[in-house]
């Protein structure tokens, strides 16, 4: 990075989407905060990158949060995600996801469905 600047990633998660948590509309109704990530995160787009996450989580056996997580790590200027946990379950997933290392197959499969 030439100005060597980094970032910190608030949302990380996108809510819980990208932990394939939201899939259907219905899924809206499994947290106060449901309805804003449904109406988000539901569309063309959002479908190709949960997609993504589970074939990289089929291939890795990795949690489509982990998943995330790993490719935002791995992302030039990432100093840190911000994500939050209501379980010590949730805690423990956080944790792998920060020292899973991804191969660049799987990030670029990953980058491109964000697109």
């Amino acid at each position: 990075m030439k100005e060597q600047v980094s970032g910190i990633h608030y949302f990380s998660l996108a809510r819980g989407f990208v932990t394939g948590k939201y899939r259907v509309k219905e899924d809206a109704s499994k947290s106060p905060r449901g309805p804003a990530v449904v109406d988000k995160y539901l569309n063309d787009k959002g479908y190709r990158i949960l997609d993504a996450l589970d074939r990289v989580s089929n291939r890795t056996g990795a949690t489509q949060g982990e998943i995330a997580l790993a490719w935002l790590n791995a992302q030039p200027g990432t100093a840190a995600p911000i994500a939050s946990a209501t379980t010590v379950d949730q805690v423990k997933e956080l944790a792998r996801g920060a020292r899973l290392t991804l191969g660049d197959a799987d990030l670029k499969e990953l980058t491109e469905a964000g697109r």
